[in-house]
């Protein structure tokens, strides 16, 4: 039998598909999850296998995280809160707090974890890198402005020439994170280094970009373009892409970033932060046409004019680091859309969702319309 691994958040999207490789390994799993109603309404889901040890608790408690450290020899860190509702306190407490608590725990009760890997994420960059097409000079500028988005200006500037510049691939040495959620994800980055260097325990984090496939929850708002895009076409509505809908992104699949998870754990020399990206930028318009093809239907996208406060424009990762261990992304953006599509073909009761999260984005503020006033 090899090493007994904790995975937190082992019941949700990457946790789960985590979980599966884990077990598959021969590892011996303990998930801790305390089955977040808003990604989790009807429970625990059924994909939870029986062969893994379950404990439904929230890692932010101490009691309960003690206990589900109890005999671990590594720690696969994913649970966190995560939407575009705007409870800020609850990302730093859910998120930042208990990847402390949980150093905490290994070094007051001496505990012998070998290696923890950290979830993190791509919003850690913020807005990323660009170049002035003029200048070349690779800049790291700050989110967009209200006021600039509000007027469907959505590039970012050179402030030279002000000519629109073009992204460059984003290291993990970027970091300007400009929401709650990824301000308490480069908080776990800073603890784990600096935590894991002082107390001598092996730490690596993993800055996820757009993953995606089956079980990516619906019933968030949070949960991303492929849930929207799949929950509108499967109730006969087109997509609707926010700005312009020529945002570059690096879509992942979930099984390629658990693969990243479990080569990171095993590998007793990778540490610090690695990016896990898809390798290919795609616009999210292109997405959506590859969502319609996928769904058969002869609807054009929409583009209403919206955008979604906190969205960055093009973020594409630099893989090269995570490559450098032998990962590369295997499942293309296609794949990935197909596998997620016949997977939300199964569910049931999906229409409430997609009604009920555009509703309370609207009515937060989170989803806002070109040259109309704040409200």
């Amino acid at each position: 039998m090899l090493d007994r691994v904790l995975v937190t958040g082992g019941a949700g999207f990457i946790g789960s598909h985590t979980v599966d490789l884990l077990l598959d390994r021969g590892y011996e799993v303990r998930i801790l999850d305390n089955l977040q109603p808003r990604v989790h309404p009807r429970g625990k889901p059924p994909w939870v296998p029986a062969d893994a040890e379950f404990i439904h608790g929230d890692v932010s408690d101490r009691a309960v995280l003690a206990r589900a450290l109890e005999g671990v020899q590594r720690v696969i860190h994913l649970a966190a809160y995560q939407d575009y509702m705007s409870d800020f306190s609850t990302f730093i407490h859910t998120n930042a707090e208990s990847t402390a608590l949980l150093f905490e725990l290994i070094v007051q009760n001496r505990l012998p974890v070998e290696k923890v890997v950290f979830a993190s994420s791509q919003s850690v960059a913020g807005e990323g890198r660009f170049q002035c097409p003029a200048h070349r000079q690779i800049v790291t500028p700050a989110a967009r402005t209200v006021e600039q988005l509000q007027r469907g200006d959505w590039e970012h500037h050179c402030s030279q020439c002000d000519a629109a510049m073009e992204p460059v691939l984003i290291d993990e040495a970027t970091s300007r994170p400009h929401t709650t959620y990824a301000i308490s994800k480069y908080a776990i980055e800073l603890m784990a280094e600096a935590l894991g260097k002082r107390y001598d325990i092996s730490t690596a984090c993993v800055r996820y970009t757009y993953v995606q496939g089956e079980r990516n929850s619906f019933y968030n708002a949070y949960s991303g373009v492929a849930r929207r895009f799949a929950l509108r076409l499967l109730h006969g509505l087109p997509p609707v892409c926010y700005e312009d809908g020529m945002q570059l992104r690096d879509y992942v699949n979930v099984k390629d970033i658990a693969r990243g998870n479990v080569l990171v754990m095993e590998n007793e020399n990778a540490g610090g932060v690695f990016n896990a990206g898809g390798g290919r930028a795609i616009t999210v318009l292109e997405f959506a046409r590859i969502m319609l093809s996928e769904f058969r239907s002869e609807q054009a996208p929409l583009i209403p004019g919206e955008f979604r406060l906190g969205d960055t424009r093009h973020t594409i990762s630099d893989i090269r680091r995570l490559g450098a261990l032998g990962w590369k992304p295997a499942v293309p953006v296609e794949q990935n859309v197909r596998e997620y599509v016949d997977w939300m073909r199964e569910q049931k009761g999906t229409r409430e969702f997609l009604d009920e999260a555009e509703r309370t984005m609207r009515e937060q503020g989170v989803i806002q319309t070109v040259g109309r006033d704040r409200a």
